[in-house]
């Protein structure tokens, strides 16, 4: 048994170094559904940092607060304490307005369809958008301390805080560096 560990050190090293990187550091999370579309599609496979720290406008996987088998994938919007304003499809928080550059092909495509062609593959949706007055419903809310609000890029499907709540840290699984899958659409972020 000595003489076998002594001859294959490097290896069990190595399947050690993955299984610790695997279970502490790394995770990898496949999209489910359209709530991201157009940043993220369906079935798409990522890797996530677990012990990054969070900023605004992160794309963030979490436990769904009111379906803890549920992992999501979604954009983090707000922080802990923060006051965050939607109006006519303009993100304010704290007083200032952030900008969503990642938003624009869909509010775009809103404006010029209200995304009739872009949801052609479901009738449901294409019912949501139809009835929308604005991509993104207005709201405020402030996020409790401990918390963060989390909305996905496609803002007329997304089921995300304005639906399930805030996600508490806890519940915060990581953040995404790295779309692997599909190979040609390889991106850091």
């Amino acid at each position: 048994m000595v003489k076998i560990l002594k001859e294959n050190w490097l290896l069990l090293f190595f399947i050690v170094a993955v299984v610790l990187i695997r279970l502490f550091v790394l995770t990898p999370v496949q999209v489910s559904g359209h709530s991201m579309d157009p940043t993220l599609a369906d079935k798409q496979r990522l890797i996530a940092s677990k012990i990054s720290s969070y900023d605004r406008q992160n794309i963030v996987i979490c436990v769904e607060p009111d379906d803890p088998s549920k992992i999501a994938v979604k954009r983090l919007i707000g922080l802990p304490g923060d006051t965050i304003e939607m109006k006519d499809d303009v993100l304010t928080i704290n007083g200032e307005v952030y900008e969503e550059p990642y938003l624009d092909e869909f509010k775009e495509k809103f404006a010029d369809d209200q995304l009739q062609d872009e949801y052609s593959y479901r009738e449901m949706f294409q019912q949501i958008a139809a009835g929308a007055e604005h991509f993104t419903d207005d709201f405020t809310v402030t996020v409790p301390e401990g918390s963060y609000f989390v909305m996905g890029d496609n803002r007329l499907i997304s089921r995300d805080s304005r639906s399930f709540g805030v996600v508490t840290e806890d519940q915060m699984e990581g953040k995404v560096l790295l779309r692997f899958w599909p190979l040609n659409q390889i991106k850091l972020f």
